[in-house]
């Protein structure tokens, strides 16, 4: 197990055999052998490893193995293959940790995401671009979410059984993934990752897109473009034509930038999505669309809106439960330390609703 962990992460890390072993100050020969199990690293070594990984040490004794199935990227020219591995592995280590704490349960706490083909009321086939708005809000109404905006999307997610990882990670390539989990006893369960490095509202619509992904994709017919087609379905699903009615009226000439930016911070959407959102609700035309989007992007908003900005997405399930793990003492105070990725005694204030300022007792 450790020998082809040490692999997978000099291989995520983008770094040679040599290069590897010129950070830790060994042959390539060396590290050739750990990642084929002649040697076992000492402690001091793998803890050289791990820092030249960029990567937690425990990683290399986690007892779950979690394979990423058909992983998806969001398209950029400047997100290689490389950038990829580094992702999946950050994404791996973060589910296998969820794995290890549901494990630890007598019976799963989170519910089985149902799939597209067992959501009874969805189309089987959707052949326009126009059709996604229906689909988003049948979507909604099969979930129960009703046609208001949706406060905290990650949390709502999550309660629907999709695991939900917020990457930690500054490539600018990166916005968002899909993939299915599959365990070591062939359990499998739908992720949906993010970027940590972008404000609120995109991350929403990434997440958004992303379950786009997952609904729309076998459902699309021959030769429409799935990107746009979960682009729509993101605006679709965060901002339903009828709440856009009901916000701006039903035929408008123009718009004012106060309107959009109080419908940005109502639905979490950006300034730009509602006013595409306006125009695909057939609020306003396509040339007061253009009108306003060519003096949006004057006042260089497409790079930065202005304002307050949208608070970043927080999955909050997994820390959650956690603690409810430790309470119900499935999990020990260090175990549950080491899947929240923090010191014990940092934890231990925690746990007792101490200040992680305050001094430690000597």
């Amino acid at each position: 197990m450790i020998a082809n962990r040490i692999r997978q992460a000099r291989l995520a890390a983008g770094l040679t055999l040599a290069e590897l072993g010129k950070q830790i100050g060994l042959s390539h020969t060396a590290i050739q052998k750990f990642e084929k199990g002649i040697l076992t690293p000492s402690s001091t070594q793998l803890l050289k490893l791990a820092q030249a990984c960029h990567i937690r040490t425990e990683y290399f004794f986690r007892t779950q193995s979690v394979a990423l199935l058909d992983p998806e990227f969001r398209k950029h020219a400047t997100f290689g293959k490389t950038a990829q591995e580094a992702i999946k592995l950050k994404v791996v280590e973060m589910v296998e940790k969820r794995m290890e704490l549901l494990i630890a349960f007598p019976h799963s706490p989170l519910p089985a995401f149902a799939s597209p083909e067992t959501l009874s009321g969805l189309p089987k086939r959707i052949k326009t671009i126009d059709e996604i708005d229906a689909f988003a809000d049948k979507v909604r109404e099969i979930w129960q979410l009703g046609m208001n905006p949706i406060a905290d999307l990650t949390d709502t997610l999550e309660a629907l059984g999709l695991l939900v990882i917020v990457v930690d990670d500054d490539h600018p390539g990166f916005s968002g993934m899909t993939a299915m989990a599959q365990t070591e006893t062939g359990a499998q369960y739908p992720v949906v990752a993010v970027s940590k490095r972008w404000p609120g509202d995109r991350q929403r619509f990434t997440l958004a897109h992303e379950v786009g992904h997952i609904l729309l994709g076998p459902r699309l017919a021959s030769g429409m473009n799935e990107e746009k087609a979960c682009d729509r379905f993101a605006g679709s699903f965060l901002a339903p034509c009828i709440a856009i009615h009901h916000f701006l009226g039903d035929k408008r000439n123009a718009l004012e930038w106060q309107e959009l930016y109080a419908l940005k911070h109502e639905f979490g959407l950006s300034m730009a999505g509602c006013l595409t959102r306006a125009k695909q609700c057939g609020i306003i035309s396509e040339t007061t669309y253009l009108s306003t989007i060519k003096r949006f992007s004057a006042k260089g908003w497409r790079k930065a809106e202005p304002g307050q900005q949208i608070k970043q997405e927080e999955p909050r399930l997994f820390h959650q439960l956690v603690y409810r793990a430790l309470a119900e003492q499935y999990v020990s105070e260090s175990k549950a330390a080491e899947l929240l990725g923090i010191p014990l005694m940092r934890f231990h204030k925690q746990r007792q609703l101490e200040s992680v300022n305050a001094p430690i007792d000597q």
